[in-house]
């Protein structure tokens, strides 16, 4: 469905007519004017007027319909087409969701497509439309604006998974825990969401290197105003921030995991000595006991009035031994 659209003249918002057809030919018409649509999950035949008007490739329509792309660049004679994926952490659930945002930029006009409902774009609209000064300069101030946002807000999101990771850590490496049955569990699906993560940045590092030049990769980039690429450069430099943020956060919750497996390992060897140490300690006095447990006339000392107190006394001492000799190796 169609959510907004309008005609912009000089970075601001006007009245034009309703037909998309002729609010293109007063874009083109006139100078610093633009039309921008922007539209929410379309169905092919809400799609098929945009397409029609507008002359959008028809691979470029599929990927805005069917979704589930990698943040891209793609250049086609008639329009330039960007994907971009923003994201959103919730530190309850641990959960990091994505949506994604297309744009089409051609002459004199910008259709955005947004899936899902992470999407800056009613924000950046009410932005631009503030900022007159920045908005004319036509569908470039949209696309820069729009992954402006977006680079911004997965360096909120680096900084969220960072500080529940710190959390994670402290509970593993905790000396009274040591981390719950769970934690590994709880480390594994964080690595999850960091890859997750991972899927929307790093693939925007190219796209956004294109954009922002210098020299022959610039050239390759039409509809994109030149003098926009110092500002596409300073959000290229965040979103390289974000990549480091996210290696590093890969990098540190995997040492994470491997040293909780290793300490559940400890402790588990930890257990089968003392399981070990108590199976010996019982060992003693079960061997006696099957020894003058048997049904022989002719045993030493059977008959003997002292016999059963020294046994018992005999049994202490060596259990007694044998307990200081595993305590004083840390069997228990």
């Amino acid at each position: 469905m169609i959510v907004d659209c309008a005609i912009y003249r000089a970075g601001r918002r006007t009245e034009g007519p309703d037909d998309l057809s002729d609010a293109l030919a007063q874009c083109r018409a006139g100078s610093e004017a633009f039309v921008w649509i922007g539209l929410h999950e379309p169905t092919e035949k809400e799609f098929d007027l945009v397409t029609r008007e507008f002359g959008l490739h028809p691979l470029a329509v599929e990927d805005a319909l069917k979704a589930h792309q990698r943040p891209k660049l793609e250049v086609y004679e008639d329009s330039l087409f960007v994907v971009l994926k923003p994201v959103s952490y919730e530190p309850e659930s641990d959960a990091v969701s994505s949506g994604e945002v297309m744009v089409f930029l051609g002459d004199s006009f910008v259709v955005t497509v947004r899936h899902g409902e992470e999407s800056p774009l009613a924000a950046v609209r009410q932005r631009l439309e503030s900022d007159p000064k920045t908005l004319r300069h036509g569908p470039t101030a949209v696309l820069y604006a729009i992954a402006d946002a977006t680079v911004d807000h997965y360096l909120d999101v680096a900084t969220e998974l960072g500080t529940d990771l710190e959390g994670l850590e402290a509970e593993v490496f905790s000396p009274q825990s040591g981390g719950s049955r769970n934690t590994a569990s709880r480390i594994y699906a964080f690595k999850r969401q960091v890859q997750e993560f991972r899927r929307a940045t790093v693939p925007l590092t190219g796209p956004l290197a294109r954009l922002s030049g210098p020299g022959v990769a610039s050239a390759a980039v039409p509809f994109v105003d030149d003098k926009a690429q110092p500002f596409f450069r300073d959000v290229n430099d965040h979103l390289l921030r974000v990549n480091e943020s996210v290696e590093g956060l890969d990098r540190l919750v995997s040492d994470i995991l491997s040293a909780h497996l290793a300490q559940m390992s400890v402790r588990q060897n930890d257990d089968m000595r003392k399981i070990s140490a108590w199976a010996a300690m019982a060992a003693v006095p079960t061997m006696v006991a099957g020894i003058y447990g048997m049904n022989f006339d002719h045993m030493p000392e059977l008959h003997w009035l002292w016999s059963y107190p020294v046994v018992i006394g005999c049994l202490v001492v060596l259990e007694f031994g044998l307990f200081r000799l595993f305590k004083r190796r840390g069997w228990l």
